[in-house]
């Protein structure tokens, strides 16, 4: 999957995993895709919701060697 941007929020607690993504989706145009690596495991829900309340949508998640990765595309 091809991303703009790589966010890594490895090693953030919650809320800065949400607070950093927001920052990185105001640098990318609408329909790039932000890639984004957390370690906290409250990231899926809590990023979920964020995209959903925002008009995003995320295309694909995955989890690899304990770090959630997340394909966010901008709405």
């Amino acid at each position: 999957m091809e991303s703009v941007k790589v966010l890594d929020a490895k090693g953030l607690a919650c809320p800065m995993p949400i607070v950093k993504t927001k920052k990185a989706m105001d640098q990318i145009n609408s329909n790039e895709i932000l890639e984004v690596h957390a370690t906290d495991k409250g990231a899926e829900n809590d990023l979920a919701a964020w995209v959903k309340s925002g008009g995003h949508e995320i295309v694909k998640s995955t989890e690899e060697d304990e770090v959630l990765k997340f394909w966010i595309k901008k709405g």
